[in-house]
């Protein structure tokens, strides 16, 4: 399974590839905004994006609504990775059909909780 990793800061990336890695994944494509994870999209092949919402250019929020806005990709998992924990901006992040949530920090269990929350959704 190869994740998108997108989030402006590369401390940040890493902390979610590491934690990736401790749960046996080992595929994975870095983004520093939107406008990257979009050009990454196009060019390779994606089985899930992994995204913060607040990154410069293109928003996690952006992203998320022109992922399932484009037919070949609206089928993606998408968890949103952000500081943003207010209950409007979790409405508003499932309203654009993120499938799960988490507000940093986070620890690796919270992750691996809602990617397997998430991977169980799909293969029902």
């Amino acid at each position: 399974m190869r994740f998108l990793v997108v989030d402006d800061s590369p401390t940040m990336r890493r902390i979610v590839i590491n934690a990736l890695k401790t749960f046996e994944y080992n595929d994975f494509l870095e983004a520093g905004d939107g406008d990257e994870a979009l050009k990454q999209l196009e060019e390779h092949k994606v089985d899930f994006v992994i995204t913060d919402w607040n990154m410069p250019k293109v928003t996690g929020l952006e992203l998320t609504k022109a992922i399932r806005s484009n037919e070949s990709l609206m089928h993606l998992p998408i968890l949103m990775v952000t500081t943003r924990g207010l209950k409007s901006d979790i409405i508003e992040a499932l309203k654009a059909k993120v499938n799960n949530y988490v507000v940093k920090p986070f620890t690796p269990q919270i992750l691996k909780e809602k990617l397997d929350a998430i991977l169980a959704a799909l293969n029902r």
